[in-house]
């Protein structure tokens, strides 16, 4: 979901990279030199910022309630204004 703070191996603090890791990709360097100038060195750590996946952006498109939910809801409604 969000970029863990800490590296799961070796305990290095990688969560500050992962903004500046995303502007470098955008203005086209490559994965690799990416790392390299964020000096990523050990392979553990490059992993982290390399396999992770932010799911978080693509959670937030999705409306919070369920359509059915708010169709129950608004039959509900309707069912007890007519009492």
């Amino acid at each position: 979901m969000i970029i863990p703070v800490r590296c799961f191996s070796c305990g290095k603090v990688i969560g500050n990279l992962w903004d500046s890791y995303l502007e470098l990709l955008a203005a086209g360097v490559d994965e690799g030199d990416a790392l390299d100038r964020l000096q990523l060195k050990r392979y553990c750590c490059r992993r982290m910022v390399l396999t992770h996946v932010d799911l978080i952006e693509k959670l937030l498109m999705y409306n919070r309630t369920y359509p059915e939910v708010s169709f129950y809801l608004s039959a509900l409604v309707s069912l007890s204004s007519k009492s």
